[in-house]
């Protein structure tokens, strides 16, 4: 009886997702589906993870070319809830924000300022070092969001951090133990968080990403 309720169950979601979906599942797409299937495929196997984040960028292009609109309201929530996000963890008025089409930081090359800081981009790669950063103040938050991020992160033991990373397909690679695929997602804060002095809260979100965050 069980199986036979759980059975039921999937049914009936496969036929809500054909029914909200059909108008858009040409071949054109299910093809798309197929190449962004085999790209989470090839990177889960974790041995060829650019070929797989490859696969995964011609599928993506295949859907923005065939459902322009559908992309374009994807932009739309995702910058909605970027929006709303900035409301409810930065401080008013006391905050850098950029929005982009494409990031490409590397804050892990020379010393740089560590402020309240919020980006979202549709593209990003972003490597940043702690260890180099010039405070400014006791605590900051630094918010990246986006579509397709690539993120590394280095991380020293003398600061609190506290760490928020969410990726709905790739990976989030953290101190030796990497979840790949779908709907991932890490919270983590350091030993004895309250007692230090400096303290940064970080938050990364994407809807496809690789992240990789190193303590040293």
């Amino acid at each position: 009886m069980d199986k036979r309720k759980k059975f039921l169950a999937i049914g009936l979601i496969g036929l809500g997702v054909l029914l909200i979906f059909g108008n858009w599942l040409s071949f054109f797409t299910i093809v798309a589906l197929a190449f962004i299937a085999y790209g989470i495929y090839k990177i889960r196997l974790g041995e060829s993870v650019k070929q797989g984040y490859i696969f995964l960028a011609i599928g993506s292009g295949m859907i923005l070319l065939d459902h322009f609109m559908l992309v374009v309201a994807v932009l739309m929530i995702s910058l909605g809830f970027y929006y709303a996000k900035i409301r409810k963890t930065q401080p008013q008025g006391n905050y850098l924000q950029k929005q982009n089409i494409t990031a490409s930081i590397h804050w892990d090359r020379d010393p740089w300022t560590l402020r309240n800081t919020s980006m979202w981009h549709i593209l990003g790669e972003l490597d940043i070092d702690l260890s180099l950063a010039i405070v400014e103040g006791q605590q900051n938050v630094l918010m990246f969001q986006g579509i397709v991020g690539d993120v590394d992160l280095v991380i020293p033991e003398d600061y609190g951090v506290e760490i928020e990373a969410f990726v709905l397909f790739g990976q989030i690679d953290f101190s030796q133990k990497k979840d790949t695929g779908m709907m991932n997602r890490l919270y983590w804060k350091s030993p004895n968080y309250e007692l230090r002095d400096q303290k940064v809260k970080i938050i990364v979100s994407y809807l496809v990403g690789d992240v990789d965050i190193r303590l040293t």
